[in-house]
């Protein structure tokens, strides 16, 4: 039997995270403030309707830092799933409108889209001691006031 090959994103409901998703090429898209709110937004959506709660999270530039849990699948996909295409797909409409050059720069050849904003595979720590969740939380608030 072969040993099962888990993916650095895999993550399961009902467990606590501290999850990092990195822009493509540590590009440094997150500077303006719309595409911050896009984050932001897709969080309130995901937490309004119980598919996640958020403990902690940062954003930085060319990344960020969030301290969730999962709470149950939304739709056929996992919430983490959801976030990063929704917000894949509020970038490229918002670049297409204020900064195509940019936009252009996320361009990728592949059979299932055109734009590649988020590196593959984010990072995903399970918490399980409240030793690690209080370092983690101090960790993104240090972070925040950067």
């Amino acid at each position: 039997m072969q040993p099962v090959n888990i993916r650095k994103s895999h993550v399961e409901i009902g467990k606590l995270y501290f999850w990092t998703a990195t822009i493509n090429n540590w590009r440094r898209l997150l500077q303006e403030d719309a595409l911050k709110e896009t984050i932001i937004s897709s969080l309130r959506h995901l937490s309004v309707e119980r598919k996640i709660e958020v403990y902690a999270f940062v954003i930085m530039p060319n990344h960020l830092h969030f301290i969730w849990q999962l709470l149950e699948m939304n739709g056929k996909e996992k919430p983490h799933t959801s976030f990063l295409k929704f917000t894949a797909h509020s970038f490229k409409k918002y670049l297409k409108i204020n900064n195509p050059d940019l936009l252009m720069s996320f361009a990728v050849v592949a059979e299932n889209k055109s734009y590649e904003f988020w590196q593959r595979d984010s990072l995903a720590f399970e918490l399980m001691k409240k030793e690690t969740i209080l370092q983690k939380i101090d960790y993104i608030h240090l972070q925040s006031n950067c």
